[in-house]
């Protein structure tokens, strides 16, 4: 089972390179249900929720992330970029505050693109 979990991880990050978001989003999510404290798979599987603009499911992801790792900060860093496409600018600087304050960076602060 630890190998086909191995093999589904590994083709999901060969679509997400590939730019290939959904197709990672279908090899990744069974990933996540199996080992849903996997922060690095669902961290991964967040951004190809964000890049294939399904930002509910990538701001589900995320949150799920930020619970099990409050210190990540690129997930907040990402939680802010995905609220911001939502139009949700309040609750963006947030997590952007979060992520300069983890980093050190206050460039963060500013509102960029992934």
């Amino acid at each position: 089972m630890e190998d086909m979990r191995a093999l589904s991880y590994g083709l999901g990050q060969q679509y997400f390179e590939e730019r290939n978001y959904r197709g990672a989003i279908r090899a990744l999510q069974p990933v996540v249900d199996e080992t849903p404290d996997d922060v690095g798979t669902r961290l991964l599987l967040a951004r190809a929720y964000y890049h294939a603009a399904l930002l509910k499911p990538a701001e589900e992801q995320l949150l799920a992330v930020i619970e099990r790792e409050p210190t990540e900060y690129y997930a907040h860093l990402m939680m802010a970029r995905t609220l911001e496409r939502q139009s949700r600018p309040d609750e963006a600087g947030k997590h952007r505050r979060i992520a300069a304050a983890l980093t050190g960076d206050d460039e963060l602060l500013m509102s960029q693109s992934l």
